[in-house]
């Protein structure tokens, strides 16, 4: 813990002493991002900079539940597209309908869902093809 600055001794000199004995003892020695720039350096001053950056280290988000679906079933169906297997294409397109499923049945807070499940055998139709064509 720090002492606390003694009566006749000014701020400034307190204040060096203080940060000098710190370093001495290696109190600053490994810290992270130790040498390197400030991620936000060139960018504008944000009040909410700590804000953002706690949401994001937590991976939490400021949108309604029912855009948070919408951006996720967007996300589904595009990895839906790229996967390797025919089998994963119906994994994951069967999660996420699984959840527009039960946001149907009880609707969550935000604008409407305007979601309906995904045709998984179409979108395994349209996988087949996109390789078939790749090839």
């Amino acid at each position: 813990m720090t002492e606390r600055k003694p009566p006749g001794v000014s701020f400034e000199t307190w204040a060096d002493k203080q940060i000098r004995e710190a370093e001495e003892r290696g109190a600053f020695a490994d810290l992270p991002g130790a040498g390197k720039p400030l991620p936000s350096l060139n960018t504008p001053y944000d009040e909410m900079w700590w804000i953002r950056g706690k949401m994001q280290r937590e991976g939490l988000s400021f949108l309604p539940p029912s855009l948070v679906l919408r951006k996720e079933a967007e996300d589904a169906l595009a990895a839906a597209a790229e996967a390797p297997s025919e089998q994963q294409v119906r994994r994951i397109l069967t999660e996420v309908n699984a959840r527009i499923e039960a946001a149907i049945r009880v609707p969550p807070e935000g604008p409407p869902l305007n979601l309906v499940p995904y045709d998984v055998e179409q979108a395994v139709a349209d996988w087949r093809r996109s390789r078939d064509s790749s090839s």
